[in-house]
């Protein structure tokens, strides 16, 4: 699956990244939602992992801008967060997110946390 995270945490950016692809998956990154928009529309990803604090513009603003694109509304996005009370989960529902996900993420959990999304969006062809 082409999974896109968009972060701005390096380290948290590199653990996504190496679990995601030791699971199989061709991660791509972009560390801001405007280098997101690029990567989006480049590389086409089948889910979106997004950092609900992105300096700039958020990620909430990123994932309505995202939804009300015909090009890019179909894309899963799971949003992530280590700060749940400054970034809560219904406001990222109602910004458009179809899951969310609270930082430590678990390394255990996260692949499978990620498929379950797909599948529920209709697995995408690889």
């Amino acid at each position: 699956m082409k999974i896109l995270v968009i972060e701005d945490e390096p380290s948290s950016l590199k653990l996504a990244n190496l679990v995601l692809s030791s699971e199989g998956h061709q991660v791509s990154d972009a560390h801001s939602a405007e280098q997101a928009i690029q990567a989006i529309l480049e590389n086409q990803p089948q889910i979106i992992l997004v950092d609900l604090g992105l300096p700039g513009m958020d990620g909430f603003d990123l994932t309505r801008r995202l939804k009300q694109d015909p090009k890019t509304r179909h894309i899963p996005i799971i949003a992530v967060t280590g700060y749940p009370d400054q970034f809560p989960r219904d406001l990222a529902f109602a910004a458009g997110c179809d899951a969310y996900i609270v930082k430590p993420i678990d390394t255990r959990r996260i692949a499978g946390q990620v498929t379950a999304v797909a599948d529920r969006f209709g697995k995408p062809e690889a």
